[in-house]
């Protein structure tokens, strides 16, 4: 893969002087419903003023019709998964007969392939409304487990991508060291997810620079089957020495938590909070299969929890208990995961959702709440403490969304994420950058080069 490249050239707002926009709607801080004619101006990729009902802007004023939202955030993808979407559905299958797919494509990667698709797949983020994403990425050397001339070209790769799709990026590189919470070694492909000790993971991983105000460089451990639990302290303290994000799978099956209950006599999340996983910094990935202790460690430690609804849908994992991991204190953020669909208004209606099929009753989440899920609690939870709000000061993220289509047509605005899709995301703004505008990427066709890239993978 050739060196870093500079970010295309997207229309940067507010770089000599203020941009204002007027929304229709505007959906504010710790309001229960959007606000009316919100005029919005934005300073060197930051909110400046943001007043609610100006019925009469300035001369110059972009009008956006609509309802605007934060920037929101993807905090759980596997970018290349995506190559997926659309494979895995000939046959009955697991969960692990939908792995050995994932790996076969995992095997074909290089560099230069995982550029092109995660260039791809984060420009349809983009389309989407998500301005920020976190890459759980274990996917770290050369398919026979050698390390490339680089050691994180992989990741330079998934940086490269985000940059060049216009949108922000937390890499959170996983440590990945056995196969099974028994600790057998890493054979086949996943060799090349490995380091072999979580002290080489940390020294590769250190090695990767962030790129201020664009990349982040969290922790991640792939969960207690691929982290011994004498090597877990070892990540948990590079990641604090940083003040960085630690993310880890949790429970997302029942077969880890009957291997982990075997090897260690505990749950996945007693073993974690016992080396000192747990804590607010810490986000947990699905927490589909709980104790109510569980569920109190999580919540008194201050641990988010990613859900990724559309994915335990798609691969039967199960429904978790959202409500009760936030009544716990548990703040909740979302993750598109596998891409089998990339779409946040469906990840945040399903909370409320899969939580009325679990418990069949109606009204667990305010529409208020799916919107803090879908912004600022996935941005804090990848470190971005200063995105996710309309709000002076902020980084200037705007998502604006039809109220005309189909879909939309006669909703009022407060109910746009039991309506809206995907689709009917209009105009994207990243740190005062025009990404998406009339639902269009800015520099990138992407269903032509999603295309291509996948078409290239030659999966089975």
């Amino acid at each position: 893969m050739s060196g870093r490249t500079s970010p295309p050239a997207i229309v940067r707002y507010g770089t000599a002087g203020t941009s204002r926009f007027h929304a229709e709607y505007a959906w504010l801080p710790d309001a229960t419903e959007p606000a009316r004619d919100v005029l919005i101006e934005i300073t060197a990729g930051r909110f400046g003023a943001v007043d609610p009902n100006v019925a009469e802007p300035p001369a110059g004023t972009t009008r956006l019709p609509g309802l605007t939202l934060p920037g929101l955030a993807n905090a759980h993808s596997h970018a290349f998964h995506r190559a997926l979407r659309g494979r895995t559905h000939g046959g009955r299958g697991t969960f692990w007969s939908w792995r050995d797919t994932m790996y076969a494509v995992a095997g074909r990667l290089d560099p230069d392939s995982y550029l092109a698709l995660a260039r791809a797949a984060y420009a349809e983020l983009a389309l989407a409304g998500f301005t920020c994403v976190g890459e759980f990425h274990y996917l770290h050397h050369g398919p026979d487990g050698r390390r490339y001339h680089d050691p994180n070209a992989m990741g330079a790769a998934l940086a490269e991508a985000a940059a060049q799709a216009g949108i922000r990026l937390t890499l959170l590189d996983t440590a990945y060291l056995t196969a099974s919470v028994d600790g057998q070694p890493l054979a086949g492909v996943q060799r090349r997810f490995g380091d072999g000790d979580a002290g080489r993971w940390a020294e590769r991983a250190a090695a990767f620079a962030p790129w201020p105000d664009q990349v982040r460089v969290g922790a991640a451990i792939h969960s207690v089957r691929a982290v011994p639990a004498d090597q877990l302290g070892t990540v948990v303290g590079w990641a604090d020495e940083r003040g960085e994000p630690l993310h880890v799978h949790l429970s997302e099956q029942r077969a880890e938590n009957e291997a982990c209950l075997a090897a260690y006599d505990r749950t996945p999340t007693a073993l974690l909070a016992d080396h000192g996983v747990l804590g607010p910094s810490t986000t947990a990935v699905h927490a589909t299969h709980l104790t109510a202790a569980d569920q109190r460690l999580l919540g008194a430690s201050g641990t988010g929890v990613c859900l990724c609804p559309t994915t335990e849908r798609d691969l039967a994992d199960g429904i978790g208990p959202a409500r009760e991991l936030a009544d716990a204190g548990s703040p909740l953020s979302l993750g598109s995961d596998s891409h089998a669909i990339v779409d946040p208004f469906e990840e945040a209606r399903a909370m409320e959702l899969d939580d009325r099929l679990r418990t069949e009753t109606r009204g667990h989440f305010a529409p208020a709440e799916l919107l803090t899920a879908a912004s600022a609690a996935g941005h804090a939870a990848l470190g971005w403490t200063d995105a996710g709000r309309i709000t002076t000061g902020a980084r200037a993220d705007l998502v604006t969304v039809r109220l005309d289509s189909p879909r939309t047509a006669g909703v009022p605005p407060v109910g746009v994420f039991f309506a809206a899709t995907a689709a009917d995301v209009t105009r994207v703004i990243v740190d005062g950058r025009l990404v998406v505008d009339d639902g269009r990427h800015a520099t990138i066709d992407v269903p032509t080069e999603l295309t291509r890239a996948i078409r290239e993978l030659v999966i089975p």
